[in-house]
């Protein structure tokens, strides 16, 4: 029987003895593939920036991004908006059996195409007013109300929107956030085991009466409860004595279907639940037959308010209209005084704007494009000058290949090492 071939360890042929039947399958290697992915042997794109494709790169980008930038500054310039505040109207407007007083210049902020005229906004407040609560089983209220007067110079929109407006308010705290509960919201009548201990703390239940409260959490207990008016035209075209005209405004529509879709009307009873701490005027009895738990599936204002700013100077739509313009002239708003703006020393106006395709007024993204723009054509002009008057000679590319063998190592070896190709020394090397 001749030898096996000398320098052979094993045969690639399978012995019959290991294909019997009884043979226990082989473990599969837990190993991982050795694939191009994972070993790294994928192509790539190895770019290298010369003069020649660095400086039209350069004009390139400037020429799109600046054009670009002026369109969307443009847009910007085209939305119309008036913002009042009127944090300071309690103590310094006069009252109202006295006349209207001129605001003052930096509570008002106008963006109009047409800024010859004056916008002439001024104040007056009535104190210990009864009011009704809407949507409350006929709760009334003393408030005090805040008068706003002020000239459209221009006709705006439609659609025009009216937001309320807050500084300082943090609503992107992480226990903010976080502090309300999904399944109650959809309308699940959770218990007081249910509740007590969950993201709603530390107002989850009253541990007193034993009863849940009814939107727990800190965003509901803050909801903003300020209440507007819709703006009426004073002295419209053609009135012949101290005349109005309603601008009817809907809080329908307000906030987005996608936040309407988490709310369900509740299963609570009366008895079963308790009304947030700061919805007491609201609420001024807990929950009754009269007042009963409201239907968060329809309270679009409540639907805005959930959906946390992620700054704290942000604005929330309130109400809007969407067909008719709002013409030139003077219009006045009541406002029903309620939210306490200094316990967080922020400050809260009414802002009534228009919109483009771009969304409302809001001119960074222009100008950021702009600047980008600019600064590329800008640097492009530079180098391109530096090149041309002190240009700077190129090395040899094939020098960058990192699998190159330097000669200086490889030169007396036969074949040449291939660990000094990959990066490797040999033994003894320095």
């Amino acid at each position: 029987m001749a030898d096996a071939p000398r320098g052979v360890d094993h045969v690639d042929t399978m012995n019959s003895d290991e294909s019997g039947p009884n043979q226990p399958d082989k473990k599969k290697s837990r190993r991982p593939a050795n694939t191009a992915f994972r070993q790294q042997r994928l192509k790539a794109w190895q770019p290298i920036l010369t003069p020649k494709t660095v400086l039209p790169l350069f004009f390139v980008i400037g020429v799109i991004f600046a054009p670009i930038g002026g369109l969307l500054y443009w847009a910007s310039t085209q939305v119309q908006e008036i913002r009042l505040d009127y944090t300071n109207c309690l103590r310094n407007a006069p009252d109202f059996e006295d006349g209207f007083k001129s605001m003052d210049s930096g509570d008002v902020h106008h963006a109009f195409k047409s800024n010859n005229k004056s916008i002439d906004a001024r104040w007056a407040v009535k104190r210990n007013v009864e009011v009704e609560v809407p949507d409350s089983g006929g709760v009334t209220i003393d408030t005090d109300q805040c008068y706003l007067r002020f000239y459209i110079p221009e006709s705006m929109g439609p659609p025009v929107l009216f937001y309320y407006y807050l500084t300082n308010f943090y609503q992107n705290h992480r226990r903010y956030v976080d502090s309300f509960d999904s399944e109650q919201l959809k309308g699940s009548a959770r218990s007081y085991d249910d509740i007590d201990g969950s993201e709603c703390d530390p107002l989850e239940v009253n541990k007193t009466a034993r009863l849940p409260y009814y939107p727990c959490g800190l965003i509901a207990n803050s909801l903003f409860n300020d209440s507007y008016s819709s703006p009426v035209l004073r002295n419209p075209p053609g009135a012949t004595g101290n005349e109005t005209e309603a601008y009817n405004m809907t809080s329908n529509g307000i906030a987005w279907d996608s936040d309407r879709a988490l709310y369900g009307k509740t299963k609570y009873k009366p008895d079963e639940a308790l009304p947030p701490p700061n919805w007491r005027k609201r609420y001024p009895d807990g929950y009754t037959d009269d007042n009963p738990p409201p239907n968060l599936k329809d309270w679009e204002h409540l639907h805005v308010w959930m959906r946390t700013a992620g700054l704290p100077t942000f604005s929330k739509l309130y109400q809007r209209n969407d067909s008719d313009a709002m013409k030139e002239g003077e219009y006045e708003i009541i406002i029903d005084d309620h939210f306490r703006v200094s316990e967080f020393k922020g400050t809260k106006s009414v802002l009534i704007s228009t919109r483009t395709v771009m969304g409302g007024r809001n001119p960074f993204l222009g100008i950021a494009y702009m600047v980008v723009g600019g600064v590329c054509i800008l640097l492009g002009g530079i180098f391109t000058a530096t090149h041309l008057i002190k240009p700077r000679k190129l090395g040899d590319h094939t020098y960058l290949s990192w699998n190159n063998v330097p000669a200086n190592k490889n030169a007396n070896q036969n074949p040449p090492s291939t660990a000094t190709a990959s990066g490797r020394h040999l033994p003894g090397e320095a």
